[in-house]
């Protein structure tokens, strides 16, 4: 396997890893409250519906032209990944809320146990909501999935990484039947939001004509000026956030 697509199926496991917690902790957290059978219908279900849209959109999106399919593609994960980018500087920064998986945890079995009584029978709330969860969070990772894959028709790295990612986030929370809170979520959405943008950057301006200097060596270049800009947003943010809640100095205070 060459170093791009070592790459490609590193990025994608990241991306799709943090996917994977999130969807985990909405089926742990029905299962452990009203019952695992109707729970995992639900992801069965879900897991169906999403090898259909795999089956369906993979052999379309490798069939297209590949500088047609790199603008596009590139267009889409700069989007994708400018968003994860500021969200997670603004986490760093103070500015938002750290995602809080036990909270999540919380938050959903309580809702669980808040629904009608499961009953003995089939638990249509459990099926739903695992379903729900699954197929939502599941569409992100066939998105990862596809983008990456065929923006470089390789689809064959991605889905390992993709699937390296869903089997260890699974196997992990079935060991210890809670919530992942420890994983450090933010620095990995941090750091999938520097690979999304790198990629996207390189691949558009690449499907646009753009000639990269090294070619596909860019990237070792580009993905640190990503990471360092990124890292400097976050320094500037905390600054000007100490600065503004910084007490006023007491000259200033009784000369008011």
């Amino acid at each position: 396997m060459s170093g791009q697509n070592v790459a490609l199926a590193v990025s994608v496991f990241f991306a799709c890893a943090v996917e994977a917690v999130e969807a985990l902790t909405i089926v742990l957290a029905v299962g452990v409250t009203r019952g695992w059978r109707s729970a995992l219908y639900g992801v069965g279900a879900a897991t169906v519906v999403l090898a259909a849209i795999v089956a369906a959109l993979g052999p379309a999106l490798t069939a297209l032209p590949i500088n047609a399919l790199r603008v596009v593609v590139g267009g889409l994960l700069l989007i994708f990944g400018l968003q994860w980018l500021r969200k997670a500087i603004l986490r760093s920064a103070g500015f938002k809320a750290m995602h809080d998986e036990d909270k999540a945890f919380a938050e959903e079995t309580e809702a669980a146990r808040e629904a009608t009584p499961a009953g003995t029978g089939f638990d249509g709330y459990s099926f739903t909501l695992a379903f729900k969860g699954v197929l939502l969070e599941g569409l992100e990772v066939v998105f990862i999935v596809l983008t990456f894959g065929a923006s470089q028709h390789n689809l064959g790295a991605a889905v390992i990484g993709a699937v390296a990612a869903v089997l260890l986030v699974t196997f992990t929370g079935v060991a210890v039947k809670a919530p992942l809170a420890r994983v450090p979520e933010n620095w990995m959405k941090l750091a999938v939001g520097v690979m999304l943008t790198s990629f996207g950057t390189f691949w558009g301006a690449e499907g646009a004509g753009a000639d990269w200097p090294g070619g596909d060596a860019a990237l070792l270049v580009l993905v640190p000026v990503v990471a360092l800009v990124s890292a400097g947003c976050i320094a500037w943010l905390r600054s000007r956030k100490a600065a503004v809640s910084a007490p006023a100095p007491a000259s200033e205070v009784v000369g008011s």
